[in-house]
């Protein structure tokens, strides 16, 4: 319990000295995001159902790529599939999600 309070408060500091460090990746990938979804608005309808689908998968391809680019990377390396695959593409789609919530709801 303790250990996870101290990683909890490490985490934080880090969030809160290296926020200015990390804007502008932040801002890479809700561009990423915004440039995947205006290329699926030619396939998918401007309906309800279409413009959920194209959300959801505009919100999902950049943690995959992020998560398979070390995949390969490892593969490579030691001819073996990368433990934490899911780890990475989870933290991509936490900071991705909560950049553009902030971004929806802050303008």
């Amino acid at each position: 319990m303790l250990k996870n309070l101290l990683v909890l408060v490490l985490f934080s500091l880090a969030v809160v000295f290296g926020s200015q460090h990390i804007q502008p990746i932040i801002m890479v990938l809700v561009s990423w995001h915004n440039w995947i979804s205006q290329l699926l608005l030619q396939v998918f309808a401007g309906g309800e159902i279409g413009s959920a689908i194209r959300s959801l998968i505009s919100l999902l391809v950049i943690p995959l790529i992020f998560g398979i680019i070390p995949t390969i990377i490892y593969w490579i390396a030691r001819n073996r599939l990368f433990p934490y695959f899911m780890h990475v593409a989870w933290v991509v789609w936490l900071l991705q999600t909560t950049a553009l919530i902030v971004l929806r709801y802050h303008t």
